[in-house]
């Protein structure tokens, strides 16, 4: 599948200041990069990095005061791969490669070890695998409300699974932290999404199981092999899209993401699947 995505960024800037925005398409061995620019108007210098182990990539520059607008866009095709669920298991710590480890973790988002009581009376006794973190996602679906306007950037997987209300964001805290105190791996995940209403960028998380990442998103708002990711961590404050240091106020922000029709061929759109999507 191909897509047509990208974003455009509108601040008002009061003071001199630096933006650092992560908002590029994350390449790997399943997603392909077919055409990507980038621009701000003022036009600035940009400077462009990678960082490790992750390879989540910012662009990064300084503006004076007046009206900015960043732009992005890209072309990206999708070979999703998928994987029979019944045959994905977890994978023991002893096995984990060193770079997973510290997705083991709590973090600032995702306070496991508040969670473990908790995590272990819903889930402990299922059976260990794809379908236990399934049932993580369905739990989170089934007693968490998605209601926008219901938490802030403060907002931890504690407060979530206390006010059983939230975003994307914090649908995925929960699950990572229920992951984690079930001794799983898990990391959060930004992404472009086909067919979310309204656009937006939109927040999932990843599994690693058997000998690899899993993609799951427990809002079931975009079709999983929609989703695009721009940047992996350990939680929300890993992938933010955009920072500034200085004085700046974003004014509007517009995301899209389009099928791109192949020629002499209607474009299938994206569908929910129940087999196991490799990372």
């Amino acid at each position: 599948m191909r897509f047509r995505l990208g974003c455009e960024l509108s601040y008002s800037v009061t003071q001199s200041s630096t933006f650092i925005l992560n908002v590029q398409v994350l390449p790997n061995d399943n997603l392909k990069i077919l055409e990507e620019t980038y621009s701000t108007n003022p036009l600035v210098e940009v400077e462009q990095y990678t960082t490790l182990p992750e390879r989540n990539r910012y662009l990064r520059f300084g503006v004076e005061p007046g009206e900015l607008v960043c732009s992005y866009s890209a072309e990206v095709e999708i070979l999703n791969r998928f994987d029979d669920p019944a045959r994905i298991r977890e994978a023991p710590i002893r096995e984990l490669p060193p770079d997973v480890l510290a997705y083991l973790n709590p973090s600032r988002y995702c306070q496991s070890d508040m969670l473990v009581r908790l995590a272990q009376h819903e889930f402990g006794n299922l059976e260990p695998g794809y379908s236990r973190v399934t049932a993580i996602c369905n739990w989170i679906y089934e007693n968490i409300e998605y209601l926008r306007g219901s938490s802030d950037a403060h907002t931890s997987a504690i407060n979530t699974a206390t006010e059983r209300a939230g975003v994307c964001r914090d649908f995925a805290h929960l699950a990572i932290a229920f992951c984690r105190a079930l001794q799983i791996p898990a990391r959060f995940v930004s992404a472009y999404a086909y067919n979310l209403d309204p656009p937006d960028f939109h927040a999932c998380f990843d599994a690693y199981l058997g000998n690899r990442w899993y993609l799951f998103d427990a809002t079931r708002l975009a079709p999983q092999t929609g989703l695009i990711r721009i940047g992996v961590g350990r939680d929300a404050a890993d992938t933010f899209f955009a920072s500034s240091f200085g004085q700046a106020q974003m004014k509007e922000m517009k995301i899209f993401v389009d099928q791109v029709q192949s020629a002499g061929l209607e474009a299938a759109p994206p569908e929910f699947t129940v087999e196991a999507i490799v990372s």
